[in-house]
Parts: structure tokens; C-alpha cells; sequence
């Protein structure tokens, strides 16, 4: 098996032997679970200087309790299309950590959505979530159905279908859901109207991304991609570097990356490509963010339809090619593993400066090595993509004191926990050794709340 700690054997033997043989048993009791194990690895590896520091955590096998969730849940979700015929999908949810605070994370609703990819997304959250700085643990779920080319009655009677099972097992104290890729206002309504009708209660604190009429917090739908710039802003300017007069490559055209790119471009920066699941568009003159929305956000069209109304621009079909596109930073925010190995070379090639994480694990294990080496300044997913989270923390306190904020109160926070969050990953980095790993220090920063109250709760 590969080394996972990258640490002189004659000095840390001890914790390489103990990250070694934990990650070895993860990896033969899931097996058929590549997203979870590289999950997995990626934090691991991180941690030897940490566990060397502090072999308590060895002591208390908190790794070990950590990879293991408290409740995986899988269930049937039956449902009936437009044609009146029976569909079944599989719906699941992982309640992974409680230690601080109660499960948080997304709902996923793909046709690629496994146990595999439910379970690397819940283990991401725990240390993303405590990276906030906000009470919550971390969870994940959601279903392997596809909304796009469904009908909203089809839709709708999904997710009523999907919530009747799920209502079981959630509530604002215990499980808070929120949207993630093929969720968005539309299914956290249906979502929501679901829950209320299954409880008898009207409990605004069980979901978040909900709509402004019902409990939604202003500036949560830009959190995501708004926290990734705030985010890169703060790490490019210790490092000497500016976001203003830069150029952005951004890959998907979802909320992350449409408020990545709003955001972006306030603060000066050009971006000139983004993509979907169909191609990428380049234009050189800088995207045309109303376009994108009006295709996106109000047409559901494709991106190809950007060259319509912009005929100097070009659209190209496949979206791997978008790393070929010279730029200052990436900003990969589409899905896990699409930024390989080969497309980090080309970019350390066109001269990237800086890459940042908008989706969860777009970047594999040898694309994050190889920026690393070549002093490309990487910002983790767990770090970089925390405002949403960190902003559906924020509209769950909203909804506990039932009252609402303004978007410049939501917004100012959100700048705060993401500068937050950077200063504390760069300070763990640097404590532990590593000054400028970002994804050193993220890990570190998160795992060691999790794992002090962990130990402080007992087994």
C-alpha cells in the first residue's frame, strides 16, 4: 500500500504505522468505495505531525471513530412519472459526526450518487463544518435521480417521496439538510412543504436554502461562491499576489460557480471560461455573467447557448479541455475528480498561480500534489467552500431567534468566517511545519476541534 504519510520512517514510525494500518482497515471494510478511501487519504495524510504532537489521539483510536459514521441510512424511494409509471430510486443519508454540534450537509441528487460518494462528501463536512467555527457536525445524502429532464410534477412527487422516508430520521436539533448538485430552491421547497405536512410542525430550522418567504436566509444562495473569492483573496495577498486585474478559469455554471464569478468580477478580476456537463466556452473579452444566468438560472439551457448572443466567443464540447485555457487561478466548481493529474501539469505549464476548490474533491489526490510541489498556491475544498455552510449555519440561527438579517449583516459575517478560517489554516500550517499548505493546515485546523471534543466526550 502507498505510504500515506510522506514522513521520514526513522522519525515518526509509530504514526505512520497507526495512520497506515487505520487507513488500511477503511479501505477492507468499505470496499468499492474509491471517493471515500481518496477522502479519506487526503485527511489522513495530513495529520502525522498532529498525531505526533499529540499521541492522545492515537490513544482514544479517534481516527478510527472518526472514518466510521455514527448512522448510514438507505432507503427506497418509490415515485410516479408523468407517464404514470412506477420509478424507484435509492435515497441515503450518512449522520457521520455529532461531536460538535448537530449532522449538516447537502442533499445530492445525481444519477453517479452511490455510498461511496455520499460517505467522502460526509467525512469532508466534518472537517469543513468545524472549520466554520459554527456548532455543527457533519452529514451528507441524497439520492442516484436525475432532475434534469423531469417535469416539476415529477419532481415534486420525488422529493415528497424522498423526504416521507427521510422526515424519520431529521429535525432542527439532530440532521439539518440543505441543497447540493441537482438541489436548489426549487426541491428544498417541495422538500420542506413534505416535511411540514409529515410533522405537523412548522420547523424552518430542519432545512436550509430555503426560499425568503419561509425562513431563507438573504445571501445563502452566493455564499458558496462569494466565501471562495473571499477565501483566495486573503491567500493570494499573503502571498504577494492580487485578485483584482487577474485572470479566472472557472469550471460548471451552477451557484457556486455563477456567484464565484459575480464576485470576481466585482473585485476586478476577468473571468474567461466556464463550462457544464456539455462543453466549456472561452471569451476572451470576459463572460457575460447576465447571460450565463438567463441560461442557467431562469432557461435551464445548456451552455452553448452562450454563443448565440455572443458569436465572438467559442464554445467547445467536452469539459476537460477547460484546464487547456491559460489563466492566473482555477477555480475548479464542478464536480470530485475533475481536475486531474495531467490538466494540473497544463496549467503549471500556462502559468496558474493559484488554484481553489468552489466543488467538493474536484481535485485528485496527484493534481493537489503536483500544485503543491510547484509552489502553486491550493486552497482545499473544505476550506475554500465553507461559506454555504457556514451561511446555512447562519440561517439556522435566523430561524431559532426567528428573525432575519440583512444581506450586508449576512455578507459581513461571511467575510469574517472565511478570513477566519484562512487565518486559521495558515497558522496550522505553519505551526506543524509546512508553511503555505493550505491543505496541511486545513485538515489539522478542523480534525483538532472535532477530535478534542471527541476525547472530551469519551467513547
Amino acid at each position: 500500500m502507498t505510504n500515506l504519510t510522506n514522513v521520514a520512517p526513522e522519525k515518526n514510525q509509530k504514526v505512520q504505522q497507526y495512520v497506515d494500518e487505520v487507513y488500511s482497515n477503511i479501505v477492507e471494510r468499505n470496499p468499492n468505495e474509491p471517493e471515500f478511501h481518496q477522502a479519506a487519504s487526503l485527511i489522513f495524510k495530513s495529520l502525522t505531525p498532529l498525531l505526533e504532537k499529540h499521541p492522545v489521539y492515537m490513544e482514544k483510536g479517534i481516527l478510527e471513530q472518526l472514518s466510521e459514521p455514527e448512522r448510514m441510512i438507505t432507503f427506497r424511494v418509490p415515485w410516479v412519472d408523468d407517464q404514470g409509471k412506477v420509478r424507484v430510486n435509492r435515497g441515503f443519508r450518512v449522520q457521520f459526526n455529532s461531536a460538535i454540534g448537530p449532522y449538516k450537509g447537502g442533499l445530492r441528487f445525481h444519477p453517479s450518487v452511490n455510498q461511496s460518494i455520499i460517505k467522502f462528501l460526509g467525512l469532508e463536512q466534518i472537517i469543513k463544518n468545524s472549520l466554520t467555527g459554527q456548532p455543527i457536525g457533519g452529514g451528507k445524502g441524497g439520492a442516484d435521480f436525475d432532475p434534469k429532464g423531469k417535469s416539476d410534477n415529477e419532481i415534486m412527487r420525488f422529493c415528497q417521496s424522498f423526504m416521507t422516508e427521510l422526515s424519520k430520521h431529521i429535525g432542527p436539533n439532530t440532521d439539518i439538510p440543505a441543497g447540493d448538485i441537482g438541489v436548489g430552491a426549487r426541491e428544498i421547497g417541495y422538500l420542506f412543504g413534505q416535511y411540514k405536512k409529515m410533522r405537523s410542525e412548522y420547523e424552518a430550522g430542519v432545512l436550509t436554502g430555503k426560499g425568503l418567504e419561509y425562513g431563507g436566509s438573504l445571501a445563502r444562495k452566493e455564499a458558496t461562491g462569494y466565501g471562495v473569492i473571499y477565501f483566495m483573496k486573503e491567500a493570494l495577498k499573503d502571498r504577494g499576489l492580487a485578485l483584482y486585474g487577474s485572470t479566472l478559469v472557472i469550471s460548471g455554471s451552477g451557484n457556486v460557480s455563477i456567484y464565484a464569478m459575480e464576485k470576481a468580477k466585482e473585485l476586478g478580476a476577468r473571468v474567461v471560461a466556464c463550462s457544464d456537463s456539455s462543453g466549456y466556452i472561452v471569451d476572451e473579452n470576459g463572460i457575460d455573467l447576465d447571460t450565463i444566468k438567463e441560461i442557467k438560472e431562469v432557461n435551464r439551457g445548456r451552455i452553448s447557448d452562450y454563443i448565440e448572443t455572443h458569436p465572438h466567443a467559442s464554445f467547445y464540447e467536452g469539459c476537460e479541455g477547460i484546464w487547456s485555457v491559460p489563466c492566473d487561478a482555477a477555480l475548479p466548481c464542478a464536480t470530485q475528480n475533475e481536475l486531474d493529474e495531467q490538466a494540473a501539469h497544463l496549467l503549471i505549464k500556462n502559468g496558474v498561480k493559484a488554484v481553489a476548490e468552489g466543488a467538493n474533491m474536484p481535485c485528485t489526490s496527484e493534481a493537489i500534489d503536483a500544485f503543491i510541489e510547484n509552489n502553486v498556491l491550493f486552497a482545499p475544498a473544505k476550506a475554500a467552500n465553507a461559506g454555504g455552510v457556514a451561511v446555512s449555519a447562519l440561517e439556522m440561527a435566523q430561524n431559532s431567534m426567528r428573525l432575519n438579517w440583512s444581506f450586508q449583516e449576512v455578507d459581513e459575517k461571511l467575510q469574517k468566517i472565511m478570513k477566519d478560517i484562512y487565518k486559521n489554516c495558515a497558522e496550522a500550517a505553519e505551526e506543524f511545519g509546512a508553511p503555505g499548505n493550505l491543505e496541511i493546515g486545513s485538515n489539522i485546523a478542523g480534525f483538532k476541534k472535532v477530535a478534542n471534543a471527541m476525547v472530551a466526550q469519551g467513547v
